[in-house]
């Protein structure tokens, strides 16, 4: 019987690898909440422990309940019917599944009926689930929702919203994109409007909505008339209903057990969450979490193609042999495979720091508003929390749009591999690789597509913010097997600290900006073979990954900068020339 968390090694070393100690300390109140209730962990290693059977029960579902519903689930999809979403009967039972184990709202408090894990261990549960279906990643992926809430929002409105989303009775929506304000959030125009009493309604379109029929729905709409930018934004939660109304379903390439929505307000009634004005703050907040989920199904789906590959690979026989003999092939499946181990390092050594950075503030909150403590005592205790925070804070910004990217297009190019390996039969629908090409698809397209997060990455690595830590890395002591190694991820900084200085003496603005790109994957490069490098020390295997990572890395970066040097891109400019149709 498949288990998808203890049938994958590396995931497994991954966890083994975790340093929660922080974070779960806060998320546990110093292991107060074990007074209060029954199911708390009163020490880190009684919650590790609850964290890998949480896996082990995932892992399971994914692999054996799951997965054999996904070509069914995909080949019915969701339909529309009388202005209500019909699910895939997979999808619905497999809900009930997750329901029934508790695990609907296992990324939320305690005191609505959740499980309180941290986002790190979600973020593996997100993983494995996506593995098995991807669409239903969307549907238990959007625990964040909750979470924002819970965060946000008043203990009334997480009375009101949260109890039936952690019995699975609710499923819930991230609701932000408009037909024509997509990565661009500030120009949501969705009205949000109060009447004389006080209370909040909602008017306006909404597009593109993951989920979108969902019962608990997180929008982003204007609360401040005669504003068109960020401060006029805030954040609402309101119920589905008849005063949302699901205008059409999407005809989707993949995800098709995942309904993606376009949905029509009509004086909804909802409420405020947190700060009016704060609403795209706390979005941004939010999104942290949704890129890294998202990093997560897209890895989960590579894990899943590839093992499609390497069975076909060994059983295609061509030639008189079977193909993973043939050197191309061999050289696919170790590149995938190195792909795939590397960005995991990267996720879940980065998610960790979400978690950090998320527990610290919510602990500097607590202490703010604790009058117990007095104000001399308090300043003091908040020094050291505000200095940790803001540190974590900052590597956070760069880290979720870099991580998202980089896993996304390592997935797609998986993806398509592995289709590439089937042959004709990965094209047609009776494998499953076909699916899964379709599925990772949007994966660097939604909640911000890869450009955008270039973008929202570039101002970190020009920072040159992880240095500290590369110094640490390569001041350490390793085996003589990765002498070479190490050279090679000294020369990946000298080429980093070569482009960086070119790039601030250049005034050619749009150049600058399309290279950005190889910028944030050369520094990507030297951060995963630092993270693997450091592995090497626990695992010989990381020895022969690493080796293969680096050169990898090594010979993009050098594309990289032969791009800057040799103008590649100087013809910007002359784009309407070039991209003229005859």
């Amino acid at each position: 019987m498949p288990n998808y968390f203890t049938d994958n090694h590396d995931l497994q070393f991954q966890f083994s690898r975790l340093d929660l100690t922080k974070s779960v300390a806060i998320l546990e109140d110093d292991y107060q909440q074990s007074k209060i209730f029954d199911t708390a962990p009163t020490c880190y290693e009684e919650a590790m422990d609850f964290y890998q059977g949480a896996l082990e029960l995932v892992g399971d579902l994914s692999g054996n309940y799951f997965e054999p519903r996904a070509a069914g689930i995909d080949a019915e999809g969701a339909e529309l019917i009388d202005g209500k979403v019909k699910y895939a009967k997979g999808t619905l039972e497999s809900v009930q599944k997750l329901a029934e184990s508790e695990l609907m709202g296992v990324l939320l408090p305690r005191e609505f009926g959740g499980g309180n894990v941290p986002a790190t261990i979600y973020t593996m549960m997100v993983e494995m689930l996506s593995q098995a279906d991807a669409s239903l990643m969307t549907l238990f992926g959007y625990q964040d929702v909750g979470e924002a809430i819970a965060k946000f929002g008043t203990a009334e409105q997480g009375e009101l919203f949260l109890k039936k989303y952690c019995t699975g009775e609710h499923i819930g929506a991230m609701v932000l994109t408009e037909p024509h304000a997509g990565s661009d959030l500030q120009a949501a125009k969705l009205k949000a409007y109060q009447d004389d009493d006080g209370n909040w309604f909602l008017n306006g379109t909404k597009c593109f909505i993951s989920n979108g029929c969902g019962d608990v729905l997180l929008i982003l709409a204007r609360s401040e008339p005669n504003t068109n930018n960020m401060f006029g934004l805030s954040m609402f939660a309101c119920h589905g209903g008849d005063k949302v109304k699901v205008g059409r379903i999407e005809e989707k390439m993949g995800l098709h057990g995942s309904p993606t929505c376009e949905l029509h307000f009509e004086d909804a009634p909802a409420q405020l969450i947190g700060k009016r004005r704060f609403g795209l703050i706390q979005v941004l907040h939010t999104l942290n979490h949704a890129r890294f989920s998202v990093a997560a199904q897209a890895l989960g789906i590579a894990e899943e193609a590839y093992k499609e590959a390497l069975s076909w690979a060994k059983d295609r026989i061509a030639f008189g042999e079977a193909i993973i003999e043939k050197p191309a092939v061999a050289n696919m499946l170790i590149d995938m495979r190195v792909r795939i181990e590397s960005s995991r390092s990267l996720l879940y050594n980065t998610v960790q720091n979400l978690d950090l950075r998320n527990k610290l503030e919510e602990k500097m909150d607590h202490i703010k508003k604790d009058k117990s403590i007095d104000k001399d005592a308090k300043k003091e205790k908040l020094k050291d929390l505000n200095l940790e925070f803001v540190k974590a804070n900052k590597l956070l910004e760069m880290q979720s749009p870099l991580v998202k990217y980089q896993v996304t297009e390592m997935a797609n190019k998986v993806c398509f591999d592995a289709l590439q390996i089937h042959g004709g039969a990965g094209y047609t629908k009776e494998g499953k690789v076909e699916r899964l090409c379709r599925d990772v698809r949007i994966t660097n397209i939604y909640e911000g597509t890869s450009q955008v997060q270039i973008i929202g990455a570039t101002k970190g690595v020009k920072q040159d913010i992880l240095s500290d830590y590369f110094d640490k890395v390569l001041q350490g002591k390793f085996d003589s097997r990765n002498d070479s190694s190490i050279k090679s991820i000294v020369e990946l900084r000298n080429i980093f600290s070569q482009f960086i200085s070119k790039l601030s003496v250049s005034d050619k603005v749009k150049e600058n900006d399309v290279l950005a790109k190889d910028l944030v994957d050369i520094y990507t490069g030297i951060h995963i073979s630092c993270l693997i490098l450091e592995e090497t020390k626990v695992e010989e295997r990381k020895i022969e990954i690493l080796n293969r990572y680096v050169k990898s890395a090594l010979a993009s970066a050098k594309k990289g900068y032969e791009n800057l040097m040799i103008g590649t891109f100087n013809d910007l400019d002359k784009r309407d020339i070039i991209c003229q149709v005859y």
